[in-house]
């Protein structure tokens, strides 16, 4: 039954920039490959290419784009620059791509989906070039509104600061996104509208069953809850990434996004 549910509702873990209601997190999203393309060059791969929207971003800078998701043709329509390349594939192993082939490896909202992270961190590591770097970005769990059940874990910065260490990474920017306060707005609404929810888990099953059993109920909730705050103001489609900013990460921003050279 809630196969067929889902197939009315488009997940919301692969946020789209033609859906209104995901605009909100989409800008969010957007914002990792503005400051990633003012610091990426040369050879650069992505893990997690989603829909494909911070390609026209990020190949202008780079002289090789390689670019992967685990979905066929997830990567964006139409034609792709000379100096892209997209693969099909399954992480955490980069099967075969070379050692130190790449000057950056850019990965945004894909660790906390990833079974094995130390695995994932040491086959970017393996793939990155003498002293090249990593820009990473996943959501800060201190933030979170209630259990993802897509997610096997979510990270605080010191989480993530220690995996790093521990997988040969040295974090050189530790920064977190944050948001205006039109952003703060909509984030409490959506606190609030979430708690509504929740009320009717009794048992506290979010957090009692295995997350497999939740994931399509999750989607099919988290959908309409999206949708419904969206028809409550409509002015989110007006949000751009002028409305997020980066600073110091703390227990208080939305994503963590650090850049990490290969030690």
């Amino acid at each position: 039954m809630f196969s067929i549910l889902k197939s009315f509702f488009k997940t919301a873990e692969r946020v789209s920039e033609s859906d209104p209601s995901d605009n909100f997190v989409y800008q969010r999203s957007l914002l990792a490959y503005h400051k990633s393309a003012d610091l990426v060059s040369g050879t650069i791969l992505e893990i997690g290419t989603g829909n494909g929207y911070g390609i026209d971003l990020i190949a202008p800078k780079s002289d090789r784009f390689i670019t992967i998701d685990k979905i066929k043709q997830s990567a964006k329509k139409g034609t792709c620059p000379a100096n892209v390349e997209y693969v099909q594939m399954k992480v955490p192993m980069l099967n075969n791509i070379p050692d130190q082939t790449f000057d950056f490896v850019i990965s945004f909202q894909v660790i906390e989906h990833i079974l094995n992270d130390s695995l994932f961190l040491q086959e970017i590591n393996r793939v990155l070039k003498r002293n090249g770097q990593m820009i990473i970005s996943t959501p800060n769990k201190k933030m979170s509104i209630t259990r993802n059940p897509w997610h096997v874990r979510e990270y605080s910065v010191s989480d993530l600061r220690v995996l790093l260490l521990m997988n040969n990474f040295h974090p050189t920017q530790t920064l977190g996104v944050f948001g205006n306060c039109r952003i703060i707005e909509h984030y409490n609404k959506n606190v609030a509208a979430v708690k509504k929810i929740l009320r009717y888990d009794v048992l506290n099953l979010q957090h009692l069953l295995p997350r497999q059993l939740l994931q399509v109920p999750y989607d099919i909730l988290n959908r309409l809850n999206r949708n419904k705050l969206f028809k409550e103001d409509e002015g989110l489609n007006t949000l751009t990434t002028n409305d997020y900013y980066f600073a110091e990460a703390n227990d208080h921003c939305f994503d963590l996004f650090f850049v990490a050279r290969k030690q």
